[in-house]
């Protein structure tokens, strides 16, 4: 049985949807998982798209163990300097330069004839080499490359010194079976392939990411880049979680296994779900909410019977508990630190009490406290800035108390309590077109700041008529988006907590 390599790409390509950038902290919280995770690389970043993103990669590459650290670069000298710059404490340093290979790249974004295309991606290979003996190559934009062009490049790079050829659905256009039959082409006609390791990176825009991936590895493929959640450009990318999964319960089908620790794999979702702000659909396969629910009769007397009817994986086997661990105000703080580390947070001696206190309060207005409940509490702390996060967001501005009249038909007459240091400040105002909107202006006025409300969501943490509300914002300020995140059982608390959090990220 092959073992197949996990690239996680979840701070590079995954960081690049809209709305899920990390800072630095909330990077190196998730590098730290995903090393626990037993993924094989971890992609940080492109060191040279930015000061904020050689940082990145260097304190990945700095504080990451047991694990390979690696660095986008294109096939040009100064990026694959920074790359190397970057990862230079790395224990275990990777570049991995790309250059387009399609027709459509190669005459209309790159101007190169296809005997210019192979000697690029040549030079930027054996240039990185002289930096870092892993090397990747990717031709970006593969599944749209003649294939005999494909052939004679992927030759030319491992020649070059690439330990790695990456073969990109970039655009998500491949089928499965063209996928296979692409990597199956590249096997049996380059002639060095054994001196390297193929990977594919697919994108799902047509919902095929998984599919594709694992055709490749029936096909040949050694390695697949992927992402936690799926997130990625556009569509996003291959599911982490869905394809280790995918080989573990059907190795009978794809006689491969991964280093992967799965019963991690619902802690890192969930990790990182609240660092990018960017929610699990419930009925996400492997680790949404309803991957193991069931509430047909006929269903649920299956399980009863025998889980296997219903159910192909166990849900301890991703890290989910079989049943929800109902707590309350008599519950103390081992129990509450204990269901926390099983949600996937590891509550330290400083931020214990602090969730401890606030789960008490959340006891007093509510019945029954479920997983759910507890997991945004810790993110809500998470947020305001008592856990480990930049201290620009540890001393900006709070929540104190508001009044608010509404009545339809009329403008909403509102009274706003906020903190920031040991000074509250009072906005009184009558205005908005409601009273979220009411909250906002009040908001804008009192900390000085032309901002703007790019996107708001509001729903419901657990069920029942005491449930809490979660609201996420995105201000847009000077160009920039920077989202703030609220949960409380009054849903306008959770709003003006929402709205603040993201002043405090500014």
């Amino acid at each position: 049985m092959r073992t197949i390599k996990i690239f996680d790409t979840t701070l590079r390509d995954g960081e690049q949807s809209p709305g899920a950038s990390m800072n630095l902290s909330e990077k190196l919280k998730v590098a730290t998982a995903l090393a626990e995770l037993g993924v094989d690389i971890i992609e940080a970043g492109f060191a040279i798209a930015s000061p904020g993103d050689f940082e990145s990669v260097r304190a990945v590459a700095d504080a990451t163990k047991g694990c390979s650290v690696c660095s986008l670069a294109r096939c040009v000298e100064k990026d694959i300097e920074a790359a190397a710059d970057a990862l230079k404490n790395a224990e275990q340093p990777r570049i991995h330069v790309f250059l387009a290979s399609s027709p459509i790249h190669r005459e209309h974004k790159l101007r190169m004839t296809p005997e210019r295309n192979i000697e690029a991606a040549v030079e930027g290979v054996q240039f990185a080499r002289k930096f870092c003996p892993d090397v990747e190559f990717s031709a970006e934009d593969a599944t749209r490359t003649e294939i005999d062009h494909l052939c004679r490049l992927v030759e030319a790079v491992i020649n070059a010194g690439a330990t790695t050829v990456n073969i990109p659905d970039t655009v998500g256009y491949s089928t499965p079976s063209e996928m296979h039959e692409r990597i199956r082409s590249l096997v049996e006609r380059v002639p060095n392939i054994d001196r390297a390791v193929i990977s594919v990176h697919n994108h799902n825009d047509l919902g095929m990411a998984v599919a594709t991936s694992l055709a490749a590895v029936q096909a040949g493929a050694g390695q697949v880049e992927c992402t936690i959640n799926g997130l990625g450009e556009r569509a996003g990318n291959c599911s982490l979680e869905e394809v280790v999964m995918a080989l573990k319960t059907r190795n009978d089908v794809y006689h491969a296994t991964t280093k992967i620790i799965t019963q991690k794999l619902v802690p890192t979702s969930r990790l990182v779900s609240t660092v990018t702000g960017l929610k699990v659909p419930r009925n996400k396969a492997i680790v949404g909410q309803n991957a193991f629910a069931h509430e047909s009769g006929i269903h649920q007397d299956g399980m009863l019977k025998h889980p296997t009817t219903y159910e192909i994986m166990s849900p301890a086997d991703v890290g989910f508990q079989k049943t929800d661990l109902v707590l309350g105000k008599h519950s103390g703080r081992a129990a509450l630190a204990d269901r926390a580390k099983t949600l996937g947070h590891e509550l330290d001696t400083e931020l214990l009490p602090k969730v401890f206190e606030e789960f008490k309060k959340l006891a007093d207005r509510k019945k029954n406290i479920y997983d759910e409940d507890i997991l945004a509490l810790i993110e809500q702390m998470i947020h305001e800035g008592h856990a480990d996060v930049p201290p620009k967001t540890m001393t900006g501005w709070s929540f104190v108390s508001y009044d608010l009249h509404c009545q339809t038909g009329k403008e909403p007459a509102l009274t706003l309590k906020i903190r920031h240091g040991d000074k509250e400040y009072t906005k009184e105002i009558s205005g908005g077109d409601g009273p979220i909107d009411a909250i906002f202006l009040a908001i804008r006025e009192l900390v000085g700041k032309n901002i703007s409300i790019k996107e708001f969501t509001a729903q419901s943490v657990t069920v029942g008529e005491d449930a809490q509300g979660e609201t996420t914002v995105l201000l847009n300020y000077n160009g920039e988006t920077f989202r703030g995140h609220g949960v409380s059982t009054d849903t306008i608390e959770a709003s003006t907590i929402a709205i603040l959090n993201a002043v405090n990220r500014i």
